[in-house]
């Protein structure tokens, strides 16, 4: 059996005693696994392998001794690719633990001494798709949504997802819906193609060869689709091939933005009551006020499963309203401010390199982050300083 991943193993094993690992590779030499690769640590040793490898088909982790091993599967998930069949082997005989892994989306859960034959089932389950156990963890899906034009959300969403993918190490697909003046491509530099134009357009054709040759590749875990029609040639966006888009997007990757211009936003309302976040960004002025207010207003109160989230962004660029004007006319404050800062408009036309190194959005970046990931308010001050200087 080989891999359908080029250059990665069709099995990773990280297991931290010898009998186990006897087990498993005897179960895949049985299968005719020839490439699995094992690796003698836990599953804190495949966190950190994959945060810069492919996922594999097959994983295999050992949680033997780890305090809180459903805490570490859902880290080790943000890690991996969403296909990955996880298995989890360790010391601990307790219901409860297995339901926990199991609701996190696991494959299946064995307490040592492994069974070689039940280990093998399983095994080909995963590697043969037959798998049925497995719950996919959802991706997530973030909308960015810019009140005005000039507000900045390409800029935001743009560095959120480079963020995510090259510091975070996340698997990040960012969509631009603006098929006429996306500046996504540009700011990521790279080119634009026509296959979101033609995902709208056919989406009975979409599928995973079509994403695959569709995708522009702008980092090692970033892709992009973008598009930049002819002018001559109107195309109205489809709400039903959205959402089909959107679901085939979240298969494939953890993090899902869609830099979504507010002129097609108002045809595909719909769209926007998918379990998701939703960023409304506006700058300080009384017109971008309004329009916050019209849009939570539009989009609703939020759910467990869906939520609205609004950046004031460039707050204190000259023809802002001041504080409590500004919070009177949208009607409650701001979820995330990003202040003003001249550097950040010159830089956005030179691209993701130079917005990098404009503190006040990067750190505006970072709090929007985790608060999407759930993290504590404060980060390591040393983490910080090593991704900013």
């Amino acid at each position: 059996m080989t891999s359908t991943r080029s250059g990665t193993p069709n099995a990773k094993i990280f297991v931290s005693d010898h009998d186990s690992e006897g087990v498993i590779r005897q179960s895949l030499n049985d299968l005719g696994v020839s490439d699995a690769e094992f690796v003698t640590g836990n599953i804190e040793t495949a966190a950190a392998a994959l945060a810069t490898q492919t996922s594999p088909k097959l994983l295999i982790v050992d949680v033997s001794g780890v305090a809180d091993p459903v805490s570490r599967i859902d880290e080790l998930a943000e890690r991996c690719e969403p296909d990955v069949g996880v298995i989890v082997i360790g010391d601990r005989n307790d219901i409860i633990l297995y339901r926990n892994l199991k609701n996190a989306g696991v494959v299946e859960y064995f307490f040592k001494p492994l069974v070689r034959d039940v280990v093998k089932r399983t095994c080909n389950n995963v590697l043969t798709g037959n798998n049925k156990q497995s719950t996919p963890r959802a991706a997530k899906l973030i909308f960015v949504v810019g009140l005005r034009g000039g507000v900045g959300a390409t800029t935001i969403a743009t560095n959120a997802a480079w963020y995510l993918a090259e510091v975070r190490q996340r698997w990040v697909m960012l969509a631009d819906l603006d098929l006429y003046s996306g500046d996504a491509a540009l700011q990521l530099d790279v080119s634009p193609s026509h296959a979101l134009r033609e995902a709208f357009a056919k989406p009975e054709r979409v599928d995973k060869l079509f994403i695959e040759r569709g995708r522009i590749h702008a980092a090692e875990r970033l892709d992009l689709l973008a598009s930049l029609e002819s002018l001559g040639e109107p195309f109205t966006i489809d709400e039903s091939a959205v959402l089909s888009l959107l679901g085939k997007l979240q298969q494939r990757y953890r993090f899902v933005f869609v830099d979504l211009p507010v002129r097609a936003a108002i045809g595909i309302i719909r769209v926007l009551h998918q379990p998701s976040t939703c960023l409304l960004v506006s700058n300080g002025s009384l017109a971008s006020a309004r329009e916050v207010a019209r849009w939570r207003a539009r989009i609703g109160a939020n759910t467990p499963e869906r939520r609205t989230l609004h950046i004031l962004n460039m707050s204190g660029a000259p023809g802002s309203l001041p504080k409590a004007e500004f919070l009177r006319a949208a009607g409650q404050s701001p979820d995330i401010i990003i202040p003003y800062d001249r550097e950040i408009a010159v830089a956005s036309n030179r691209g993701i390199t130079a917005t990098q190194k404009c503190a006040s959005l990067n750190q505006g970046i970072v709090r929007l982050l985790r608060d999407l990931m759930g993290e504590p308010e404060e980060a390591p001050r040393s983490m910080l300083s090593r991704i900013f200087g």
